[in-house]
């Protein structure tokens, strides 16, 4: 498979999917190849939910991923499903404001975010995604910044300019808290946040 795959799974109602569908408006904007995949239960708010999001230079053969490279787990059992599935050297952004375990595996490039606790600073709680993308894009510039900056104008709509300055204050505490919480395969679990 070409590309960067990235799973964002959570809980319903932690904005995983809009998430989702920002980074791939920010990639089709810079022109790049995108594919995005939902998966949820029954239920609206509260099941868990996941999606992937595939962005290319080139064809996307398939949506489907067997190994991801980078996966958000904003909530326990996401990253007890989701953590397996990442490749060696991938990247793990954790949501540490409701996972309190450390990752079972050794070989990921591991970011802790409390970003539930940066959402709620930003404005509203249900960005912790989009708080958990800012970390990914620093760790994995897959998109400027300032093209999910563009998308999360766009899909919020200029009607709703609060929502629009929660998203980017959200956003922004992703990309400051990445600057300093990233915890290596050779960290002892000590140095874990």
């Amino acid at each position: 498979m070409s590309g960067h795959a990235t799973i964002i799974a959570g809980f319903g109602g932690q904005g995983l999917l809009f998430a989702g569908k920002v980074l791939a408006q920010a990639a089709m904007t810079e022109g790049k190849m995108v594919s995005w995949m939902p998966s949820y239960g029954p239920e609206m708010r509260g099941g868990t939910a996941s999606c992937t999001v595939i962005v290319a230079e080139g064809v996307i053969g398939s949506p489907v991923v067997d190994i991801a490279d980078s996966v958000i787990a904003l909530n326990p059992p996401s990253l007890a499903k989701f953590e397996p599935a990442l490749a060696p050297g991938g990247l793990l952004v954790m949501n540490t404001s409701l996972i309190e375990a450390l990752p079972s595996r050794v070989d990921l490039e591991v970011l802790a975010i409390p970003c539930t606790a940066l959402a709620r600073d930003s404005g509203h709680p249900r960005l912790a995604s989009v708080v958990a993308l800012g970390g990914l894009i620093a760790r994995r510039p897959l998109v400027a910044p300032d093209s999910i900056r563009a998308a999360l104008a766009e899909m919020t709509g200029p009607q709703h300019l609060d929502l629009l300055t929660a998203d980017l204050a959200a956003f922004d505490a992703g990309l400051a808290a990445a600057a300093g919480t990233v915890v290596g395969a050779t960290s002892s679990s000590a140095d874990r946040r």
